[in-house]
Parts: C-alpha cells; structure tokens; sequence
C-alpha cells in the first residue's frame, strides 16, 4: 500500500486514483500513525520530492487528504502530517513548471520537469499524456525491439517515454523529435536533468546523411542521444533517410484530422527510404478521446496502403496503477 502511494505521489497521478479506500481499511483495523509515518516519508519527505517536488497545490491537497483519513478513522494524530501540511502552506508559490518522477520496475527513475497547464505558450506538448506511460510500460516489456537499433520518436513532448526508452532498453541511438521551440528546450532540460547529454550539432536541426555516417566508437555515451527539430509537412525523404532509423515511435499524435494527414504524409516518406534497407519498424500509441478521430487514423492508414495491427496492451501495470483502458498500440508495416 505504501508502494502504491509512492508511485502515485512521485508521479503526481490524479489525487483520486490513490488508494485512499484501502488506506481507511487499514486505518481502521490498525488505528496507529506507523502507516502514516511510512507513506508520509516515502511520499512528501522522500528525497525525490524534496529535490524535484510536485506542484505546491498537489502537495497541499495531497497532505489535507492524508489529514481527513486520519481524523475521520480516529487513527493516532501524527505531528509530522500537520507539520508537512505548514511547511508547504507558508512556501506555497504556485510556479508555472512542476516535476513528476515516474519509478520503473527497473529501479531506474524519470524525472521530468512539466508545465502545470494542459495547454500552455499554445502546445499540448509540455506535459506527459497517458498514450506515454502506456508505450513506455509496452517497451519495458519489450526491450529486444530497442536493443542496440535506431530509435526515431514523434512528437516526442517533454520526453518521457524516450528517457525510459534510453534508460531501460538499450538503444544504439535515440533520436527524440518535435517542432515546437518550446518543447524542444523543456525536452532538452528534461533530457539533461536524467543524465543524458544530447548532440550539440544536431540539437535544432534533423542529421543529413553525412552526419549520419559518423565512425563507431566516437562518442562513448550509451545511448547516442539527439534532440531534433522535425516538422512532418516539411523534412525530405533524403533527411529522414539520413536518420537511419531502425524504429520509428509515437505517443498521443493522432487528435486531429490535420496532423494525422501530416502523420500519414510523413510514414509515406519513411516507407520510400527503403534503398538499401529494410522500412523501420512503426508503433504508434493513441488515447482515443474521439472514436470519429481515431477512425479517420485508420481509414487514411488504408487509403495510403498501410496496414496495421493492434497490440494488446501487458496486463500488469508496473510503474503506474491507473492507466486508462482507452489506449491502444498500433504496429503499422509501411
């Protein structure tokens, strides 16, 4: 129950999806405050929180909630709770930017700095969606499809499912990509902040095929990383082509008819970089908001002659209790 508590806080996962049933159950049969010592210090005082904390105000709702369970039990009163609950209240400026720390089953962690808006400087790009998580669990179980290849991701955001990627499966390169100035800078901090250091030559533009070309060994990083600018409608066959991609990932990039029409654009592009090699392998996860968008996805999917195959979703939920059911993984053959 602690555990759960952990991953959840660290995460700043809706305040409503924590455990709080089982909590009062516990509270209940065991009306002492070791419990709440143990999920306050694994949750506000634990390290992770105190160096890259949630937001003030999920902190505070978090501690009030702790407090109303405690007292609506008649558990033991911990000091400790009201103390935490002062400390937040009297350094409480609300910041623009928070940070969530997602826990892997591996024991590695991916700390990530986020805007505390949905939509903010007008993108939905700097914040983690729940397609992330779910591609991100996907590839955890998966690793042999990373391994030692090629990682190109769309729309990567501010990064998330990459860093776990980068973390937990091994990847020669990986190559996190967006178009958006300001999520290209977050994505770089965030990218940092988890000891990647990325490309310096490659930061704002796609590698040409030269770059590409570069000797093995040179640079003793594991993975390579490069943040790129990509924008769908315009990069060439000859610059994607240059970025040799053996895996081409995506999260949360089919919620509107435009893009997916770019999208689409832009995997015809991919399957015509054949030459020599092999098209690369394309998994795409979508939260489906809009059966009617999600439909026009897989009928442009047909008309452009791609086809495509849904992947169950890995029943155990390692990292995070409360995925939505209405994400999917898509594998398409370009």
């Amino acid at each position: 129950l602690v555990l759960r508590f952990q991953r959840q806080f660290l995460a700043a996962r809706p305040l409503r999806s924590l455990p709080w049933p089982e909590l009062e159950q516990s509270l209940r049969t065991a009306p002492n405050s070791a419990l709440l010592a143990d999920i306050l210090h694994e949750t506000i005082l634990h390290p992770l929180c105190v160096k890259y904390p949630p937001s003030a105000k999920y902190r505070r709702c978090f501690l009030t909630e702790l407090i109303k369970k405690t007292e609506s039990t008649a558990a033991e009163p911990l000091d400790e709770l009201y103390e935490a609950l002062a400390d937040v209240l009297k350094g409480e400026e609300e910041s623009t930017h928070c940070y969530k720390n997602y826990l892997l089953p591996t024991g590695d962690c991916v700390s990530l700095s986020e805007s505390t808006a949905l939509i903010s400087r007008g993108t939905t790009g700097l914040v983690t969606w729940e397609a992330a998580l779910l591609l991100a669990q996907w590839a955890l179980h998966n690793p042999s499809v990373f391994r030692d290849r090629t990682i190109l991701e769309l729309g990567s955001g501010i990064g998330f499912t990459g860093i776990a990627i980068c973390k937990t499966c091994q990847p020669r390169t990986f190559i996190f990509s967006d178009c958006h100035p300001h999520v290209l800078r977050q994505l770089g901090e965030n990218i940092q902040l988890n000891g990647f250091i990325p490309e310096p030559e490659m930061t704002w533009s796609i590698q040409t095929e030269s770059q590409g070309q570069e000797v093995e060994g040179e640079n003793c990083q594991n993975p390579k990383v490069i943040v790129a600018e990509l924008d769908w409608g315009s990069v060439t066959e000859e610059q994607l082509q240059g970025l040799r991609a053996d895996v081409v990932i995506a999260a949360d990039v089919v919620y509107d008819p435009e893009i997916i029409l770019a999208l689409i654009g832009m995997l015809q592009k991919l399957s015509t970089c054949r030459a020599d090699r092999r098209a690369p392998e394309v998994f795409i996860a979508s939260t489906i908001r809009n059966a009617d968008t999600y439909q026009l996805f897989q009928a442009e999917l047909d008309k452009a002659g791609i086809r495509w195959q849904m992947i169950p979703a890995h029943s155990s939920c390692n990292f995070l209790y409360d995925v939505q059911p209405d994400v999917t993984i898509l594998q398409l053959f370009i």
